[in-house]
């Protein structure tokens, strides 16, 4: 039996062992990620400086954007790097860093996700209500509680996986460092007992937010279909749509990686379905927000005009000098 902190490295799962398909996996990577960079950094130039956006919406849509932006700043680089350098190593300490930022980040975004449901729970089930219940106080409350939620979790987790002693290798069957695949190294059967009580108490956790996510949208959708006009029916769709659509890409990605059945798991389905659901949310988020809010739209709009209205007035200004 060798204890896991005498361990130097992991091997991670190839994408492919042939180079022109390394190469392409990391092209993709780098798109992907270089995408989600850029329209995450827009929401949040955009909520950060349009005063219009500056709502409880607008508040966890900035948070959001920080959690999708930690999420594939956490796994994408190392599997870029992997697939550029033909290589699969990841050292010890940085593994145990991207099970904990990975895990506080997922666990971060779920809990902001509810918390947006409560959100439009109360804008139009309790519109009267709404300054009171979701005031600037109240809002940063919740979101402290989400980021100490995720926080909690990741180290909880992180402290008992990377305590417990590994005798099964150090081959793990996925591109980044996940809890599934790191239990299965391990020999310690009152830590791996620990293990899965953690996540049970996280998957109670998870159940019961989805309970309340599931009561609110029914709440939601009844009171939105008891709107007369067609245009503020419209316009309630238009507020509740994007976020029930980031939720359900979220929740069954994730709820598929985890729970899927034996019979079907193979290395290449795995690889596929945790791409799914650790890279590409955090790229469709913001795509998705901006095509449903026109609030959002218009403040994408004008930061970019304003930004290649400066761009293009800088050297005329430069050229000329003061007047």
């Amino acid at each position: 039996m060798s204890n896991s902190s005498s361990m130097p490295q992991f091997l991670l799962l190839a994408f492919s062992d042939r180079r022109e398909l390394q190469l392409l996996h990391f092209w993709l990577f780098l798109a992907i990620s270089l995408a989600a960079l850029l329209a995450n950094g827009l929401i949040l130039s955009a909520v950060a400086c349009d005063h219009h956006l500056h709502t409880p919406m607008g508040f966890f849509l900035l948070n959001l954007s920080l959690t999708d932006l930690g999420c594939i700043c956490t796994t994408v680089p190392k599997a870029m790097h992997n697939s550029l350098w033909d290589t699969t190593t990841i050292s010890y300490m940085g593994c145990a860093a991207q099970l904990f930022f990975f895990v506080f980040f997922m666990s971060a975004e779920f809990s902001l996700l509810t918390i947006m449901c409560y959100d439009r729970y109360v804008a139009i089930c309790k519109p009267l209500h709404y300054g009171t219940l979701l005031g600037s106080r109240a809002c940063a409350h919740m979101a402290a509680a989400a980021w100490a939620t995720g926080f909690l979790s990741s180290l909880l987790h992180t402290a008992n996986i990377f305590s417990l002693p590994l005798c099964q290798g150090n081959a793990l069957g996925q591109f980044f460092c996940e809890i599934p695949h790191i239990l299965k190294l391990s020999c310690s059967h009152s830590g791996y007992l620990r293990e899965i009580g953690l996540i049970e108490v996280g998957a109670c956790f998870v159940f019961c937010c989805f309970i309340f996510i599931v009561f609110s949208y029914v709440q939601i959708f009844r009171a939105v279909l008891r709107i007369p006009s067609q245009q503020g029916q419209h316009k309630a769709f238009s507020t509740c749509l994007p976020h029930l659509a980031v939720l359900s890409l979220f929740v069954s990605t994730a709820t598929f990686s985890n729970l899927k059945p034996l019979s079907i798991s193979s290395p290449s389905l795995d690889l596929i379905v945790s791409v799914l659901y650790s890279v590409v949310p955090p790229a469709v988020n913001p795509l998705i927000y901006s095509l449903r809010n026109q609030e959002l739209k218009d403040a994408l709009k004008k930061l970019i005009t304003g930004c290649f209205s400066e761009a293009i007035n800088s050297p005329s200004s430069a050229c000329y000098g003061p007047h």
